[in-house]
């Protein structure tokens, strides 16, 4: 991940860390909850996801795909100041409002009219839903979207030395910074290819591959700087991250 995104094996992280221990601090949070999942629940990207869905069925005009992975795109597409500086929900809300800009379905015209218009009205109250979308997405919550896809295929066997890779980063990464360039050994193959849910670009995630648990020794990640006795790490990659050591 990107700076602000995975800070594990970084220093100069002094000082107590202070975790707001609510989920929702402020109320218009929960209402960009609800819509974030809404959207993935009314996704294209269920079109192909397991358990099958009759996307045709449902009367939307959402018709694009979002997903977590497009979520954390819009996310890790923030500059770090500006990550570090805006509230969690904000975040989702900056990349929320892109999409639907971005997409189409909205303009930005649009979008600052109602900001202005919401500064002088109340709140109105939220209109009936349309049932069948309703049931859609209720249906989403509960079951979900398996990334498997198919049986395993795996390049690499239990016990092997990996290296993990240092691909160029796009809009979006699962490997964590501090492993690129490093050898493990694989622990465990997982049972069946997998997907992530968006095309990662130059990084490599796309079509379906096998997945690892790989084991790396303190030494090999931080050198001279690791913990005397301290235990290993182990870490789930993409084999598009692994190749022979």
């Amino acid at each position: 991940m990107k700076l602000q995104h995975h800070l594990g094996g970084l220093e100069g992280l002094d000082g107590p860390i202070d975790f707001e221990k609510r989920v929702f601090v402020q109320e218009w949070e929960k209402r960009i909850f609800g819509i974030h999942t809404a959207m993935m629940g009314l996704s294209a990207s269920l079109r192909n996801a397991l358990p099958g869905y009759d996307m045709d069925a449902v009367p939307t005009t959402f018709a694009t795909t979002w997903t977590w992975a497009d979520l954390r795109k819009g996310a890790e597409a923030m500059n770090p100041f500006a990550y570090f500086r805006f509230r969690y929900y904000e975040k989702w809300l900056g990349g929320i409002t892109a999409h639907l800009i971005e997409q189409g379905y909205l303009t930005q015209d649009e979008l600052d009219a109602a900001m202005h218009a919401a500064a002088d009205v109340a709140p109105a109250a939220g209109a009936p839903g349309e049932p069948l979308i309703d049931e859609q997405v209720v249906r989403y919550l509960r079951k979900g979207d398996s990334p498997r896809r198919g049986p395993a295929t795996p390049s690499f066997a239990v016990g092997d030395t990996v290296l993990v890779a240092n691909p160029p980063a796009s809009d979006h990464t699962r490997l964590p910074g501090y492993l690129r360039g490093h050898r493990g050994r694989v622990e465990r193959v997982f049972e069946g290819n997998y997907a992530y849910f968006c095309s990662t670009g130059p990084d490599g995630l796309g079509e379906p591959v096998s997945v690892y648990i790989v084991r790396f020794e303190p030494d090999e990640i931080w050198g001279a700087t690791a913990e005397p006795h301290a235990g290993p790490l182990y870490a789930e990659l993409y084999e598009t991250y692994l190749g022979a050591s």
